[in-house]
């Protein structure tokens, strides 16, 4: 770094301390003014070009530390599918070397004698440092609002700060304090509460954990990270679509949606990340009035304004590589992953021409620079040498994971308990339900990758309790079997159920209801065997689960507990710990959510308060009962349920978990079609299958192979250069007909996105019965980008040579 700029820094934060602590305005003028002259003073010696690159932050799956050292990026991210190496189960040393590369490329002296600018690196930490193998995971944001403790709250920040610290990372993409008014939208579970004060206090707390008290010593020293605020704002309003519309009154959605952010910004929040979504239609990231009159103007945020995943790109005129609309609205950072080169380009290209006045650059770089001299980059050694950098004992700790457990514990709602709980340790428990030794599934979305889940085992949790592992642990006597099996009668069956993990868009649901019916199955079968059950409901917003409310003798709502299972077992058994947690959303009494709550928010039963008797409930849903006549969509965003899919290489199978993966000759990528990573890129360097194979239930609306067509939305980026077959698997396991796709994807190479149409008939060819399923052969290289694969009904062409592919 440039020691003569360097040491023009200021100390991290003195101005807003001042204000906390009541110091004289003279000093704090005095502070201020130093703070200015210094951004003054480094903007007057900048050039243009580094300018720009201030306010551009690409993915570390993007870049290389060259870009780095020719660039000098202001900012770069991990997105949630990101890792060093392209490895997202990279272990921690990896971070923090590839943390410390990336620093220092972007530190080293310029030619020019310009001031050298440190970069920073954000993180998606929503529920503790999440993408890291062995980091402590704490309960998602829906269960901490469950237990209603700001205390808490701020202990989870702080341990989150350490961990995140440890592995030289600077700044948190967290809290969010979304508002969420309609729990269909997929990212319910990262909402405190329906409740826009308790959001308020709760968002307030985990700022204060993350980057210190302000106004203390520790605010934002090297046990501290900086934290983002997000995501401005109403994001929680939009029915229940990600990404969508809040509608209405404007001076309500104000007061309902942005008022968190108030205590927020006041708690010293540096950084706001602005949202996705629209108001009255328009874009938060072009929005003027909001980002610059309301934030800055009447909220007096005067830090980082960043955006979300490419989300400049969505306003109207823009893309993801050309948006001055958003600068000029007020955005300071592009949140631009893969893009960054053209907007890079055209935004240099902008502030020459003066579509980007000079002015409004500097103000914007002017921000960054004020983050980055509170936060103490300028002073601060590079990440490896940092205080807390390589402490690898702090990640999953112990003190840290007893935080966790204590929360998962205070999480807990208890809504129904007919005398089963708590259970004596002594008893003979049957633990049920493939949730209850499954980690993963216990943690939720934004574990280790974006959506969690998938593929992802135990054994990437070292140190941490599965809820089945942590019943054994208090009862002498647990038995887990997942399909509730058992040779010895139990005195208790423990039934663990829920949802599959899932983050953002592609947890958007069109009702309340839950869909899997595992745990309605299981209660049944102990109901008829006359055994005692407990329900524990792993989700991450409330469910119309009337059904399995009414079998079952004790309920749990357990939202997403995280890595420390050991606190569910804390509470239900040996009756030492109560429950404590109350709802912090309404519990639905319809599956279509009719607006009478089963249960109000602050709702929660407890050991010394048993809960009033359930009255008798609706069993009906319409979603669950409604005939599936429409179109069955095999890929939307993700692989429909029961779908799976795999790479064949000969006599080699590789499972896609999540539809990404790798095999020798075939690679499945996430692509950016209409959202993040909402579509797949594939790439064969050489021969090699992808199997997608379904239930054949699924296909019942389609009269067998006689009615419907497959219908595939795709792109062409390399034409195939050998044969390509798509072929059917038909119901009795047979190969249908090959059908040749070569001649067609040949010709749609260079003409942007296609639909190609496959009737089922010709695919299942004479072999007959229902598809099950479909093999893309590719016997040389070919690249091409999926956006959708369905079954629709009906279709014009009744065989292979009627077909208009």
């Amino acid at each position: 770094m440039n020691r003569q700029w360097a040491r023009k820094g200021l100390i991290c934060g003195l101005s807003l301390a001042a204000v906390a602590m009541g110091m004289p305005v003279a000093a704090q003028t005095q502070e201020q003014n130093q703070q200015t002259q210094r951004i003054a003073d480094l903007l007057a010696h900048m050039s243009v070009e580094h300018k720009v690159a201030q306010l551009i932050e690409p993915d570390i799956g993007s870049i290389t530390p060259e870009d780095m050292r020719r660039y000098r990026f202001g900012t770069i991210l991990n997105g949630g599918n990101s890792g060093p190496g392209g490895n997202d189960k990279a272990l921690a040393p990896a971070w923090l070397a590839l943390a410390d590369t990336m620093y220092r490329a972007g530190t080293e002296p310029l030619p020019s004698g310009e001031p050298v600018i440190p970069p920073f690196w954000g993180t998606d930490a929503v529920h503790g440092h999440n993408n890291i193998i062995g980091a402590t995971l704490f309960p998602h944001n829906i269960g901490l609002g469950a237990a209603h403790d700001p205390a808490l709250v701020q202990r989870i920040g702080a341990a989150t700060a350490e961990e995140i610290a440890v592995t030289g990372i600077d700044w948190a993409f967290a809290p969010t304090l979304a508002v969420v008014k309609d729990t269909r939208w997929g990212r319910s579970y990262e909402s405190f509460s329906e409740d826009p004060a308790l959001v308020a206090r709760m968002g307030m707390a985990e700022v204060e954990g993350l980057q210190g008290k302000l106004g203390s010593k520790d605010f934002l020293n090297q046990r501290h990270v900086l934290a983002s605020i997000k995501h401005f704002f109403a994001d929680g309003g939009t029915g229940g679509v990600d990404q969508g519309d809040t509608r209405g009154d404007l001076n309500t959605t104000i007061a309902t949606h942005a008022s968190a952010y108030v205590p927020a910004i006041k708690a010293g929040a540096q950084t706001v990340m602005a949202s996705f979504s629209s108001i009255n239609g328009e874009k938060m990231h072009g929005n003027k009035a909001l980002l610059t009159d309301l934030l800055r103007g009447k909220m007096g945020f005067d830090g980082l304004l960043v955006g979300d995943w490419n989300a400049h790109g969505q306003v109207p005129g823009c893309s993801n590589g050309d948006c001055p609309k958003s600068l000029l609205a007020g955005l300071d950072v592009f949140m631009v992953p893969n893009d960054w080169r053209a907007l890079y380009d055209n935004l240099l290209r902008e502030v020459r021409d003066g579509t980007v006045p000079m002015a409004r650059l500097d103000e914007a770089v002017g921000r960054v620079l004020r983050v980055k001299l509170r936060d103490g980059l300028f002073d601060k050694p590079a990440p490896a040498q940092r205080e807390l950098a390589g402490q690898w004992g702090l990640l999953g700790s112990p003190d840290h994971r007893a935080v966790a457990r204590e929360a998962v514990a205070k999480s807990l709602v208890l809504l129904k308990n007919n005398g089963v709980l708590p259970i004596k340790s002594s008893a003979r428990i049957l633990v049920a339900g493939h949730a209850a030794d499954n980690i993963a599934q216990a943690a939720g979305g934004w574990t280790i990758t974006w959506q969690g889940g998938g593929d992802l085992t135990n054994a990437d949790f070292p140190g941490a309790t599965s809820i089945y592992g942590g019943i054994a642990k208090a009862a002498g006597k647990a038995t887990l079997s997942s399909d509730g099996s058992y040779s010895a009668r139990p005195d208790v069956a423990i039934v663990v159920f829920g949802e599959q993990p899932y983050a953002e868009f592609v947890g958007d649901r069109p009702d309340h209801a839950l869909h899997d019916e595992e745990g309605l199955k299981l209660l049944r079968k102990f109901k008829a065997a006359h055994i005692p059950t407990v329900a524990v409901l792993l989700s991450g917003r409330p469910l119309w689960v009337n059904r399995e409310l009414a079998l079952a003798d004790a309920f749990v709502a357990a939202w997403l507990p995280g890595s420390e299972g050991e606190g569910i077992a804390d509470v239900l058994i040996g009756g030492k710990t109560d429950f404590s947690g109350r709802l912090p959303f309404h519990w639905p009494a319809a599956c279509d959510d009719n607006g009478k709550p089963l249960f109000s928010v602050n709702y929660g039963g407890s050991y010394r308060q048993p809960a009033p008797r359930l009255p008798v409930l609706g069993q009906t849903c319409a979603a669950l009962n409604a005939s599936a006549s429409g179109t069955f969509e095999v890929f939307h965003k993700r692989l429909a349920a029961g779908v799976d899919a795999s790479i064949r290489e000969g006599a080699d199978e590789t499972l896609l978990h999540g539809f990404v993966g790798a095999g020798k000759q075939l690679s499945v990528l996430g692509f950016d079609y209409s959202a993040q990573e909402d579509a797949r890129e594939l790439i064969w360097k050489g021969p090699a299958d992808l199997r997608l194979s379904w239930p054949i239930a699924n296909m019942k609306p389609f009269a067998g192979a006689t009615s419907g067509e497959v219908v595939l939305r795709y792109t062409i980026d390399q034409a195939p250069s050998g044969p390509v077959t798509l072929t059917g698997i038909t119901e009795t396991g047979a190969g249908g007909t090959q059908v040749d796709l070569a001649p067609t994807l040949r010709a749609a190479a260079g003409r942007g996105w296609q639909t190609a149409r496959i009737p089922l008939a010709c695919l299942a060819g004479k072999a007959g019965g229902g598809i099950a399923g479909v093999d893309l052969n590719v016997a040389a290289p070919l690249g091409m980008k999926i956006a959708t694969i369905e079954v629709r009904p009906g279709g014009a062409a009744t065989s292979c040579t009627e077909a208009k592919f």
